[in-house]
Order: C-alpha cells, then sequence, then structure tokens
C-alpha cells in the first residue's frame, strides 16, 4: 500500500468499510472497529487520518502500532487476522493501516474481565452486535439445510410482515405471545434457512423477508 492509496482511502469518507483514528488512544475502544469489520464485511483502519479524512499523520507511529498490536492481542478473540501497513508521511510523522478481512472465525468479540461483546458494522459505525446477530454469525458459520415447521408463530409473524414490511423481536414476542427467547429462536432460525434477513441497528434490529428490498 502506497501513499497515494491511503489518501484515496481518506477521501471516501468514513463507512462501512473505513473508519479514521488521529491516534491510537484508548486502543481498548478502538480494537472494537476491527472486531465489526471481521464480523460484518471486513475494513480497513487507518490511524493518522482526521474524521474529515485529511492524512495529517500521527508522532511516533511505531508506538501507535505497538499499543494497537498489544490490545489485538490481549484483548480480541478467537484470534484476529489482519494485515499492517506503516507509511511515512515525513521524518516525523506516519500512519498505519490495518485491514481486516471479513473472517471464517466470526463471531469475534471483545474480553474483558467476564464479559464478551461481539461488535458489528453498521454504516459508519460499529455497534454492539445482539444475541440474535451473535448467534446468527455463529451458527452461519456452517451452513447447512434448516427443516423447519410452519406452524402458529410462523403463520403469525408471515402475516405480521405482510402487512408492515419489517418487525422487532419484542414485536414478533407480543404478537405471538412468546417469550422472548422463543421468539428469538424462531427469528434466528428463519434467518439461517433463509427466508427472513435480519437488519442489525443501533437499538433494536428488525426483520424483514428475505430479498423484501426493505
Amino acid at each position: 500500500m502506497t501513499l497515494q492509496d491511503v489518501r484515496v482511502l481518506a477521501a471516501r469518507g468514513e463507512g462501512l468499510r473505513i473508519e479514521f483514528k488521529k491516534k491510537a488512544a484508548f486502543p481498548e475502544k478502538i480494537v472494537r472497529e476491527l472486531i465489526a469489520f471481521a464480523n460484518t464485511s471486513g475494513g480497513d483502519l487507518l490511524i493518522g487520518v482526521e474524521d474529515d479524512g485529511t492524512v495529517s499523520g500521527q508522532r511516533y507511529i511505531e508506538e501507535e502500532i505497538f499499543v494497537m498490536e498489544k490490545a489485538i492481542k490481549e484483548l480480541v478473540f478467537p484470534r484476529l487476522e489482519y494485515e499492517l501497513y506503516s507509511l511515512k508521511l515525513n521524518e516525523k510523522k506516519g500512519v498505519a493501516i490495518f485491514t481486516v478481512p471479513v473472517s471464517a472465525q466470526r463471531p469475534h468479540y471483545l474480553k474483558e474481565k467476564d464479559r464478551k461483546q461481539a461488535f458489528i458494522r453498521v454504516a459508519d459505525r460499529s455497534v454492539k452486535a445482539s444475541r440474535e446477530v451473535w448467534e446468527i454469525l455463529r451458527r452461519g458459520k456452517t451452513p447447512r439445510d434448516m427443516v423447519f415447521t410452519y406452524g402458529r408463530n410462523e403463520e403469525i409473524l408471515m402475516k405480521a410482515l405482510d402487512e408492515s414490511d419489517k418487525i422487532t423481536l419484542n414485536e414478533f414476542a407480543k404478537l405471538a405471545n412468546l417469550s422472548r427467547f422463543m421468539a428469538s429462536k424462531t427469528l434466528v432460525r428463519l434467518v439461517l434457512a433463509n427466508v427472513l434477513q435480519i437488519h442489525p441497528q443501533e437499538s433494536a434490529d428488525y426483520f424483514t423477508l428475505k430479498d423484501s428490498g426493505v
């Protein structure tokens, strides 16, 4: 990767597959971006780039790289695969690029004390993955034919989607008079069977019929 490549990336602005950081302050938070890339569509984390896309560089870029790699090694599980590029802007400043592919080992998660948190990319933000997204990522690693029965709950769900195009977990649980746990199992199963599509959100995920275009 060259400086010209970095400037081209930066000119695109932050989005689903790109994130800018001026420096590696609070690396335990920045690794969430890398986890989200690995769990979603892959992406590039650029250190030494301003929020507006200005490639300003960062002094002592080697130290920035050191703290980031330490955080990745100690906090991210399973082990995260990435490519690292370090480029000099001048004698004092440089930029670093962490390129993360979408991972076959997902979901990756951040482990702090006894907590495990997975993250995914939604537009230009990294957000905490819901239980449903986590389960879909986990079980989706080994695709298999899903067999499900079309019963009362599914009938209620399809009728609701026919009327309003999309539905949340809480809405489905209330309509079908189900616990959140049972409603979640039904929705996850139908996503894995390619009947439904999940749309992760910062607040509440919603579900639509597959290829409904919502």
